[in-house]
């Protein structure tokens, strides 16, 4: 269970984290939550798809296998891509919010009872803090990593809202040919409609290009050349 604490340099002055993302507990996931500001980087390695939440919400997810419980991109310890997304590069940190005097100031928090967090040294284990108390180059691209996630979250938020506007957003199932070892349905997932995409006015394509959003639509179309390349992964694990 987690236990998330206020990351301070002195109660955790000798914390570290093991660099094995196969102690993630998003290790065994098919996706991962995934965001516009990414898109770019991400569609290179991904299918960039929507998948619902628990509340029936819209989430742009980065897809990671092709059935529960498998990532694609976990080889031993190691991920197998030169991109990870966001939700995956922050490791066991997240953003904690106080609210001082009116204001809500932002913090970085971790999860104490990760098994990535350690207090010895070890192979492969990372300082958070440097000896002298100063932040490492590490927590501080863990805490580039949080802004970004936060700031990303109103940015989803409004695209999902463009697309739901427009009946951008369709459901599909694609079945796959294993070469021998019978198919695999992939269902339950979401896309962009390219149909009614096409068939948009210019005054919708405007406002859709003035909001960002087109280009979010034109990556997320793009990943889905990655299906391919992700049955690839699936067959050389068979």
């Amino acid at each position: 269970m987690a236990n998330h604490v206020l990351l301070n340099n002195v109660e955790h002055k000798d914390l570290k984290v093991l660099q094995d993302f196969s102690l993630s507990p998003d290790a065994k996931q098919m996706c991962v939550a995934a965001f516009p500001i990414e898109a770019r980087h991400a569609q290179a390695h991904y299918p960039l798809i929507f998948a619902k939440d628990g509340e029936g919400k819209f989430q742009m997810v980065a897809l990671l296998g092709l059935e529960q419980g498998e990532n694609l991109f976990l080889n031993a310890n190691k991920w197998q891509a030169s991109y990870r997304p966001l939700v995956i590069e922050k490791g066991p940190f997240l953003i904690g919010r106080s609210n001082t005097d009116g204001q809500e100031r932002l913090s970085i928090h971790v999860d104490i009872d990760d098994p990535r967090v350690v207090n010895e040294t070890r192979e492969n284990a990372v300082d958070v803090f440097l000896p002298h108390g100063g932040n490492s180059e590490y927590i501080d691209n863990i805490a580039n990593v949080l802004s970004t996630l936060h700031e990303a979250q109103a940015n989803h938020a409004n695209f999902i809202e463009a697309l739901e506007a427009h009946n951008l957003i369709e459901s599909f199932v694609v079945d796959i040919d294993l070469d021998g070892s019978g198919t695999s349905r992939l269902s339950g997932f979401y896309t962009i409609n390219e149909d009614v995409l096409k068939a948009l006015d210019k005054d919708a394509l405007g406002e859709l290009h003035e909001k960002g959003h087109l280009n979010t639509i034109y990556m997320m179309l793009a990943s889905m050349s990655q299906m391919r390349a992700l049955v690839e992964l699936k067959k050389e694990r068979a």
